[in-house]
């Protein structure tokens, strides 16, 4: 029987807390609507009629600016592809690669459960380029449905985007911790699992909070592949500064570190705070 473990429509972990952030970016998103909409004025010799602005459903969000932004131009550009539900059915594919090799090393549960289902169709990345591929707007609507949460479908366009955009940071402040740390011997790293849990706090942020900083609105584990050699990841999620404010978007901090539950952990964070 397939279980929930096995769905890949249930790998990207999101509960309460950290679905109330994605939800708050629809908010955002209209405010930006709203003040890039030119308010309807009478029409006059000196003054042409002025065009409502809507952004175009394939709109990202920024993390970097805190706002929806268009992709680069491509020859040819996927359309969005509605299903019976209405909700978009097309699935993003991430730059992040995926490892299925495990060159004969025992996994974890967590890696256990990242892994594809036998002979499912549906594997969780791309045949082509190996990277691992985000859900669609309706695997999203649908997750979040069957784990008990009151999802919208008019909310997904900017749950899913924002989703997205925060796993690409992610993976991006891996690669810098990566770097010369010896997997571009073979093509780079590559992320074997991922596991999210906002109630597990790290002791970094007890730490910060305990000395007045606000707490990680989530928290995820992530196990990266360098060339065989597996290496823990923790990364807390912050609300960034400003949030909430009048006219500010939605933005977020990430603390992206290695574990100090191995040497090569604690070699790696002595050496950056070294300068080494």
């Amino acid at each position: 029987m397939r279980t929930a473990d096995m769905d890949p429509e249930a790998k990207c972990p999101v509960d309460d807390k950290t679905r109330q952030k994605w939800l708050e970016a629809a908010k955002a998103k209209k405010q930006q609507e709203q003040t890039q909409t030119p308010q309807p004025t009478i029409p006059s010799p000196s003054s042409p009629p002025r065009m409502r602005l809507r952004l175009p459903p394939n709109a990202r969000y920024s993390l970097d600016s805190g706002l929806w932004v268009l992709p680069p131009s491509e020859s040819s550009p996927s359309q969005p592809q509605p299903s019976a539900s209405g909700l978009d059915s097309h699935r993003e594919i991430s730059t992040i690669p995926r490892s299925l090799s495990t060159a004969g090393k025992p996994l974890n549960a967590a890696e256990r459960a990242a892994l594809p289902s036998n002979a499912e169709r549906d594997t969780g990345h791309d045949e082509a380029s190996g990277n691992w591929i985000y859900p669609s707007q309706e695997m999203f609507f649908n997750a979040m449905k069957r784990k008990g949460h009151e999802a919208q479908e008019q909310d997904m366009s900017s749950v899913v985007p924002i989703h997205n955009a925060v796993n690409e940071r992610a993976w991006s402040e891996i690669k810098k911790w990566e770097e010369g740390q010896g997997s571009e011997a073979c093509g780079g790293p590559k992320l074997v699992s991922f596991a999210g849990d906002s109630k597990a706090l790290t002791p970094k942020a007890r730490w910060n909070n305990f000395i007045g900083y606000a707490l990680p609105f989530d928290r995820h584990d992530w196990v990266v592949d360098r060339c065989g050699k597996h290496v823990d990841y923790v990364i807390d999620f912050y609300s960034g500064k400003g949030e909430g404010l009048m006219g500010k978007g939605l933005n977020f901090y990430l603390d992206v570190r290695p574990k100090l539950n191995s040497w090569e952990g604690v070699r790696m964070r002595a050496s950056r705070i070294l300068g080494m």
